[in-house]
């Protein structure tokens, strides 16, 4: 464990002791659920967080595709 690691830790550490006895029980419920979750899962949540593309399509072929699919409209605005 790294030193960051241990800081990070010690910290929430710190935090946790504050919680009544229910809360922290669900924190461990939390805490178990996550460690059983796939890397695949947490990766693919990364990717939602920041509303990353996975696409096999370079950013030229996806520039292109977005270009070509706008529809403009030509309203005459009355001052």
């Amino acid at each position: 464990m790294t030193f960051t690691d241990k800081h990070i830790v010690e910290t929430y550490s710190g935090l946790i002791d504050g919680l009544s006895s229910t809360n922290k029980k669900k924190l461990i419920e939390k805490l178990t659920k996550s460690l059983k979750v796939g890397n695949k899962t947490i990766e693919n949540r990364l990717f939602k967080s920041f509303c990353a593309l996975s696409s096999k399509k370079t950013a030229e072929e996806i520039i292109k595709d977005i270009k070509s699919n706008r529809k403009f409209k030509n309203k005459d605005i009355q001052l």
